[in-house]
Formats: C-alpha cells, structure tokens, sequence
C-alpha cells in the first residue's frame, strides 16, 4: 500500500480525472481497477522525492561561509574602516541589493557583463546591484538631494572569474565613503585620500602606495596618441588590467582584439611608464604634445592643486602620479587613485601574496545627472576599501603566527561544585544579564565543576563565579579570575558592582 501525501490542485484534479474513467493498456486493452491507477499516480508524484539526487555539498563558486573565528577578525576590519569614516563625519546609507537592470546599464562599460541578472519575477526586470556607486547616485537622484557625506557597508555581486587566493570572489563586502555635493575643488579628493591613508596605516598591513591620475589625463593621452574618440572606453578598459597583466598581453589585446592602430599603442606604452610626485605634473605641462590637450590642462592644474593639500594632510609621500592608472569604469570624470601594498607582510612560512588593489575610487560628476530627467549634476568624490583582500591578508597574518581569536563576548561564567543547583545558577545568571553582564552557563543540571572551569578557559572568558551549599550559606559568592585563578569570596549583593569594577579595569 503507497503511503500517501498531500499533492498539488492540479495534481488532484489529474488524480480525480484517471480515476473516473477505466484505462487501458496501450498493447492489450485490459481494464485496470482503480486502486491500481491511484497507485501508478501517486508513485510518479512521489518519485522525484524519493529519489535523492547525488550532488556536491558547497557553496556556489566565488562565495563562501565565514566561520565565527573568521567573523570575529571580519568585524574587527570593518570597525577600523567605519570607525574613520564616522570621524569625518559621514552618515549611514543602505540601498536594496536589487536594483531595476536599467538603472544599471551604460554605467561600468564592459563590465555590464559582469553584473547578475535575475529573470523577471514580478513584472520588473532586476539586477544585483555591481558595486554601491551607481545606487548611492540614484539615491540622490531620486530624493533630489544635493550635499550629502555618507558611508555604506554593503555586499555587491559580480559574474566574473573568482581568484580566492586573491581575495577575489563573486560575492564580496564592499566599504564605501562619498562626499557628494559642489565645493571647491579637489578639497573633498583629498580628504578621501587622507581617509584610505588612515585605514591603511590602522590596519598594520604592510607599506602602501596609492597610484593617482586623472580621467581627463587619460583621455587627452589616448587623443594626442592617435586613438579614436569612439574607442576611449574600450582602450582605458585594458590599460585598467596592467595591474593584472603584463604591458605586452594588453598591447596585443588593444591591437589585436580591439583594433588600435600600433603605433597609437606604442606611444600609450611611453606614457604609462611614466610614475612620480609634483615634478611629474610639472613635467607633463611641459610636454608638447600634451600641454596642446585641453583636458590634460585641466586634469593637471587640479593634480598640482590636490598634491599641496596632500602635503598639508603629511600624506604626499604615500602618493604616486602615476600615468598607467585608468579605472575602466564609466562613470570617471576626474581624479581616480588606487592604492596597493607594496610587500604583503610575509614571515616564516607564509607565502607573499599578489594582492592587486586594496582600495581604490576617483571623482564622477556626471553619475548622478544620469539618473536625473533634467540632467542636473551632482558632482561627486569617493572611495571603496577592499575589505576581502584586506581580510586574506590578515587571515593568512594569524595563520602564520598561530594567533587564536575569541568567537563570543563572554565576561562571567557562572559555575558550581555542587549536584542539583540549576535554580541557584539561573537565579544568580539572570541577575548578571539584567545589569548588562555577558555571562554563560552549561546547559547541564550537573556538570562537572572541572568541566565547567575548563570551558572557561578555553572560551578566554575572564571571570568565573562559583555559587555551592557554603557560598548559598554565608551569602557570598567566589569570584574567581580564570586567567591566574585566584578565588576571592564577594558578598552576594556586592557581586555585580565587583565585577562591573573589575571589567572596566581590564
């Protein structure tokens, strides 16, 4: 006899419909009873539920799950990160991690085809939001707002080849900060180079440099070298791999893929050479091809501009002009800078990693009016600290050194010697939680008081009290510190004063 189970409407109305006429067989035509049509029904439901498919227990390519150790040293990286944007005096923002597909097309060039997009699951066809640029714009857009200082903590999702190794991953965190709003210029780009200095420095991960150029340096470079306007896109596209590839593979895919003319190709290679400071900029105003450009005009004065408030932030010898930084998004109209580490803290035993960038942005003044009907402009300066490569690095840090971390909060254990005390410790725990104590305690009626000391200790948690027939007697309680395990008797009034003391000594 089949076990049955409840099916679909429309599986019924199936099952109802076979059952009220006599089937027969296709080859001989023998009438079969009904019990045995209700039979062969419910087994064809029942089959794909039967039957388990073979897979892979994973998660999907390029994301994965952080344990509570890894979450722990993920958090302590984002408090560093939004600690600093608080203190230049950021807001909060949040947007939807779907966002309607055309808000997000003609915005990254070629990597639109790196953006997820979901099928049309109720009348709208959605995106998963590339990166929190594009939606922070629309905001403004959409709220008409036209000064804002803000922060977003966020993931964002991209359809590309994951390189774990690198911190590369199809789903990843992305720290942003943006100062949205007219102001003189390059006063807010250096405040974003000032913050990624900052967090960098913080987070002890080695000796950095941050890469600066300009969009309209890049595009007065491709014009005086001879590349058509029409192929600017897609050219500063491949310069923006040499961080990945090597000069002669993104020669060959300008020439080869995308049709430059070599020689166009030859005199990018002589500029993208070309690294420094100040006397580099002064340089290049110097140069005759391109001091005849106006673009490279403008995007120079603003460089030297912005390298003298850099002196006055003491961070001008952290920054590089350098001409082979392109940013292949869009969405760039001025200053761009990427920073990048310049030897991974390596020790014994731990592999030197190729990290790529570590935190990158620029200025897009035309982003917001894109969203706008009208066309009005918001300009806008921000940055993006890569939070999973910043993550490997420290990972790979502890790893080396065998650093433990501590996955909960725990301040007091509360434990006892003696059998058939559960109601005293509940008591006694429910006391410590209502003044804000982090307390714990074993989910057993008898536990062990070795076993409950040894918890302790391997959780790190700092203080233990211990409650018996004495304690409940005299009207104290032990206090013990796990570390040197010294005991003292506290009275039982005084117990959370006592231990609010001493976790704010510690």
């Amino acid at each position: 006899m089949p076990q049955l189970r409840l099916l679909p409407r429309g599986a019924w109305a199936a099952l109802v419909s076979q059952l009220l006429r006599p089937p027969r067989t296709a080859c001989t035509g023998v009438v079969l009873c009904h019990s045995q049509v209700a039979e062969a029904v419910l087994t064809s439901q029942l089959k794909p539920d039967q039957e388990k498919s073979n897979f892979i227990l994973k998660t999907p390519k390029g994301t994965r799950d952080l344990s509570p150790q890894q979450m722990v040293v993920r958090k302590k990286i984002l408090d560093t990160v939004v600690s600093c944007f608080k203190r230049h005096g950021a807001k909060e923002l949040d947007t939807p991690a779907l966002e309607l597909k055309e808000m997000l097309t003609e915005k990254y060039g070629e990597d639109y085809l790196l953006i997820y997009d979901l099928k049309d699951q109720g009348g709208e066809l959605l995106s998963l939001r590339y990166d929190l640029t594009v939606p922070f714009a629309r905001y403004l857009a959409m709220n008409k707002v036209k000064q804002m200082k803000r922060y977003h903590v966020g993931k964002v999702w991209r359809r590309e080849t994951p390189t774990i190794i690198q911190g590369r991953y199809r789903e990843f965190c992305q720290c942003d900060f943006d100062i949205a709003g007219q102001y003189d210029p390059m006063i807010p780009d250096a405040e974003c180079l000032k913050i990624m200095c900052e967090i960098l420095s913080r987070l002890q991960l080695g000796d950095f440099l941050i890469k600066v150029n300009d969009r309209r340096i890049v595009d007065g470079m491709f014009a005086v070298c001879g590349v058509p306007e029409g192929k600017f896109r897609a050219i500063c596209s491949s310069i923006d791999k040499l961080d990945k590839r090597s000069w002669e593979e993104v020669r060959h895919e300008m020439v080869a893929k995308k049709g430059l003319a070599s020689e166009a190709a030859d005199q990018i290679g002589d500029y993208i050479q070309l690294r420094g400071g100040v006397s580099l900029v002064e340089q290049l105003f110097q140069d005759p091809r391109l001091s005849q450009n106006m673009q490279v005009l403008e995007g120079l004065r603003d460089l030297k501009l912005l390298f003298e408030y850099l002196t006055l932030f003491g961070i001008n010898e952290k920054i590089s002009f350098d001409l082979s930084l392109a940013r292949g998004l869009d969405y760039y109209t001025g200053v761009i800078y990427e920073a990048v580490l310049l030897q991974t803290p390596a020790q014994a035993g731990e592999e030197s990693l190729s990290m790529g960038s570590v935190a990158a942005g620029g200025r897009y003044d035309g982003l917001v009016g894109m969203f706008n009907p009208k066309g009005h402009k918001v300009p806008c300066v921000g940055l993006s600290i890569g939070v999973e490569r910043i993550f490997s690095i420290v990972e790979q840090r502890m790893k080396a050194f065998g650093e433990k971390v501590r996955t909960t909060e725990t301040q007091v254990f509360v434990a006892t010697p003696q059998k058939n005390f559960l109601q005293e410790r509940l008591k006694l725990i429910a006391e410590l939680w209502d003044a804000g104590i982090k307390a714990e305690l074993l989910y057993k009626n008898n536990p062990k008081l070795l076993t409950q000391l040894r918890y302790c200790e391997n959780m790190g948690i700092p203080l233990a009290v211990i409650i018996g027939e004495q304690e409940l007697k005299e009207g104290v309680i032990k206090l013990r510190s796990v570390a040197s395990r010294e005991e003292v008797a506290i009275k039982r009034d005084n117990l959370v004063a006592e231990i609010q003391k001493r976790l704010s000594e510690s």
